[in-house]
């Protein structure tokens, strides 16, 4: 049959995220896709649907999605690009207009990253055969919650923790301890406040599952954003502590407070994203602390040349 191929459309998000699980089952074993996130991915606000998104389809079966963007700064296109196994002609067609389109938005040079499953459902020859190479390894980590096991943590000593809730200069403050604490971590792009709340999605955001925490004479030195929008998982999205305090246990503190604040809530399972290459130590102290692989996620980048 002919593959058919246009862009994706708000109406679209059932079947999106149909495709999704199914990519789901077979990379981690069970769905993890909620239909809101792949709602709220279609509404994003920097992206215009009839160029930066494709459907392919055979015989109207939906075969393969995708869609890039470009918040990141000059020269850096970011995509999402999922296929059902085997189906390498509609994988190549999506694969083809990504890379016209990034290369459109970048003038022709800079990059097109995305980030699959470390046993993905595309053939990684196609994407090798096209010049994509890896340039990082990160691992979603889970742990088990029960409210028996985890108890609020005892607060390093001076260390006081406050919730964000609605105070906007505290969601300033979270903006710029994220901003600073992460400041030297792999492929992070300073963001100003507004591009970085929609970033991160914190317009739809519970600020309550924020927290910041401060020492006497110190002032604020950590932050600890938080979500509860997965159906799978509790998420923690973002530890943050100041160079300066490091080695104290702040960090320790703030990831078993999550596990507190979460069982205490219900939830069974608590996740996060850690690069493997963190120089913090970030993988380790996640380790140590119970943490386990649940699935590993390779950054591939394409160098764009305005010729293809």
């Amino acid at each position: 049959m002919t593959i058919t191929v246009r862009p994706a459309g708000p109406g679209d998000a059932t079947d999106i995220c149909a495709l999704l699980n199914a990519v789901d089952m077979i990379e981690i074993g069970r769905p993890e896709t909620d239909l809101g996130t792949v709602e709220s991915d279609l509404n994003a606000p920097d992206v215009d649907l009839a160029t930066d998104s494709w459907l392919a389809f055979e015989g109207g079966r939906l075969l393969a999605y995708a869609m890039v963007w470009a918040d990141s700064g000059p020269g850096r296109v970011d995509g999402d690009h999922y296929v059902l196994p085997g189906h390498d002609e509609a994988a190549t067609l999506l694969l083809e207009r990504m890379e016209a389109r990034a290369r459109e938005i970048t003038g022709g040079t800079g990059t097109l990253k995305i980030q699959l499953n470390v046993a993905p459902t595309i053939d990684l020859a196609l994407l090798s055969g096209r010049g994509y190479r890896t340039v990082r390894r990160y691992q979603v980590m889970t742990r088990a919650l029960s409210t028996a096991a985890d108890l609020a943590p005892a607060p390093p000593p001076g260390l006081v923790l406050r919730r964000c809730g609605e105070d906007e200069a505290d969601r300033h403050r979270v903006h710029a301890l994220v901003e600073e604490t992460f400041a030297a971590h792999f492929g992070h792009v300073d963001r100003p406040y507004e591009t970085w709340l929609d970033h991160i999605e914190g317009r739809a955001l519970d600020w309550s599952l924020v927290w910041i925490a401060s020492l006497p004479g110190e002032g604020d030195v950590a932050v600890l954003l938080t979500r509860d929008d997965r159906t799978s998982m509790a998420w923690i999205s973002h530890i943050g502590v100041r160079k300066d305090v490091r080695g104290r246990g702040v960090g320790g503190f703030l990831l078993r407070h999550g596990f507190a604040a979460y069982a205490a809530r219900g939830r069974d399972t608590i996740g996060l994203g850690v690069d493997t290459h963190n120089a913090t130590g970030a993988l380790a102290l996640y380790e140590a602390h119970g943490m386990a692989l649940h699935y590993g996620v390779d950054a591939w980048e394409l160098a764009l040349h305005p010729q293809g």
